[in-house]
């Protein structure tokens, strides 16, 4: 049975860039031993990620509607260092000093255009809490100079403020400004399939 079939929640978005974040993230993440993924979604970057990288725990979470999925796939695909899925809502349960000290990365994809941009603000100051010398990786697209990368993203930006007046494609200078105010180096600038960027700083 397929997993559209399934009744598990699936993104063919997942599907199409998990290999080229994986590309990055095996190297970001080679040293790591515990990742937290903020917004997972429907769980299918953490089922495909974590067993290729035996050798660290991958920490799902995201909005409690959404843990009945992800808990599907973490027991479809028998992964075993992928951790259920905690309620994280930036809104209500951030920032959170003492989760965060437990895990030297934190991966994000496709969260930053969705949530209201005071809500990414506090996501980032959230994230000083984090420790020297671990890594941010967040995936999306985003606009440089105020510019769109391509007519697709600017189309894509029409929709998202159709559904939501707050949501819209991130300015790349304003989220590197907020890294930086909590603390986070940028090394390194991705350039991704569909226009989307895999951004990863490191903490100072």
């Amino acid at each position: 049975m397929s997993d559209l079939d399934s009744g598990k929640p699936f993104s063919q978005a997942c599907e199409n860039n998990r290999e080229p974040i994986f590309d990055v993230l095996k190297n970001t993440f080679a040293e790591k031993k515990s990742i937290l993924e903020i917004g997972s979604g429907t769980g299918q970057h953490a089922v495909y990620m974590a067993p290729r990288m035996e050798h660290l725990l991958w920490q799902t979470s995201d909005l409690s509607e959404n843990a009945e999925g992800i808990n599907r796939w973490i027991n479809d695909e028998k992964v075993v260092n992928v951790l259920r899925p905690l309620e994280i809502d930036i809104e209500k349960h951030w920032p959170n000093t003492e989760l965060l000290n437990n895990f030297d990365g934190l991966y994000t994809a496709n969260t930053c255009h969705i949530m209201p941009w005071e809500t990414v603000q506090k996501f980032f100051v959230g994230l000083k809490a984090m420790r020297e010398g671990s890594h941010l990786a967040i995936y999306g697209p985003f606009k440089y100079s105020g510019q769109f990368t391509s007519e697709s993203n600017e189309r894509f930006e029409h929709w998202l403020k159709a559904q939501e007046a707050h949501r819209g494609i991130r300015d790349f200078e304003a989220i590197a400004d907020e890294a930086h105010k909590s603390g986070f180096e940028l090394q390194d600038d991705h350039k991704m399939p569909a226009n989307n960027q895999l951004l990863i700083w490191r903490k100072r």
